[in-house]
């Protein structure tokens, strides 16, 4: 294909930057960028503010910063890691969409956390253009995209991921889950098993606090329990404290996450009740005002729920 002649004879020629388009300024993207910046890459980064974009080009040599998305049609790569599916399919598909105006044998790497449907509608498009597309959907968190230890969940055409590889190492740690599908499931099952984890750890502290036990230590004791998880060692102390007003992940994009993840099991028949209850804590949540809290702040709901209980 014209993208594997392209990539062969960048990489033969010494000293010359591959051209990369990037579209995703926010907490995880911009770690991803500066990664590709480093290695050297010449990296047009599109952001609609400006500013944002310029910041994350003074990492590099190469770098380019605009507020138009098509001026990343140049590129013979391009990522993507934005917050909601709505966006990329607006800027991506159609008559003015950026597949329209990219190169044939350009390919596009998708980072963003989506449902299959979206990413096959994509993917469609994309090979409507001669573009090749890949789904590389992201395991962890901004810190661990910013050094570059990111696990990424890479699906797609076999082939195709073997000529983006070294790539995908540039950014973070990628293992190939498959299909497009699988790499967008994977992504919304840890986060729906996470935030509910989260609504079960917060219940956990309120019984505690029922108890007359300091929570600080009840978190103490609980880390060499089954009990342990990831979410409480993050965020078990947010919810004792009751402070979330240092969002690392912002309610508003959990629920996000579970609405798809949710939605992803309907169609697919599967039975999920608890993951279902945990949607329905943070459509609650949302509707509160604690949308751009840290997610650990659904934790509220089920203490203002208890509490309205314990009056009656």
């Amino acid at each position: 294909t014209v993208w594997s002649i392209t990539l062969k004879r960048i990489r033969k020629t010494e000293g010359k930057p591959m051209q990369i388009g990037f579209w995703g300024a926010g907490l995880m993207g911009s770690g991803l960028a500066r990664n590709l910046l480093r290695a050297d890459h010449e990296v047009f980064v599109f952001s609609r503010d400006l500013s944002k974009a310029e910041k994350i080009v003074e990492t590099g040599k190469y770098g380019k910063a605009t507020n138009c998305l098509t001026d990343l049609a140049v590129a013979e790569v391009i990522f993507t890691c934005v917050a909601r599916p709505a966006y990329l399919l607006d800027g991506m598909v159609g008559s003015d969409g950026l597949y329209a105006h990219m190169k044939t044998g350009a390919l596009h790497i998708e980072c963003s956390t989506i449902d299959p449907k979206t990413a096959e509608i994509l993917a469609c498009e994309a090979r409507q253009h001669g573009i090749d597309y890949l789904q590389a959907t992201l395991g962890k968190t901004p810190a661990k995209a910013e050094k570059a230890e990111e696990p990424v969940f890479v699906g797609g055409d076999a082939s195709v991921q073997k000529r983006a590889w070294s790539l995908l190492e540039t950014i973070g740690k990628p293992v190939s889950v498959g299909t497009i599908g699988a790499s967008c499931a994977a992504k919304l099952i840890s986060n729906l098993i996470g935030m509910t984890n989260i609504c079960v750890l917060a219940e956990g502290l309120r019984i505690g606090r029922a108890a007359g036990m300091d929570l600080s230590q009840l978190l103490a004791i609980l880390e060499d329990t089954g009990a342990m998880s990831y979410q409480m060692e993050l965020r078990g102390p947010m919810i004792a404290r009751e402070e979330y007003t240092d969002p690392k992940f912002r309610l508003t994009l959990a629920l996000k996450d579970v609405t798809l993840g949710t939605d992803m099991a309907h169609l697919w028949n599967v039975s999920i009740p608890l993951m279902d209850a945990a949607r329905t804590q943070f459509t609650i949540a949302e509707t509160q005002g604690l949308r751009d809290l840290d997610c650990a702040a659904v934790a509220e709901v089920s203490s203002r729920t208890f509490s309205s209980r314990e009056k009656e």
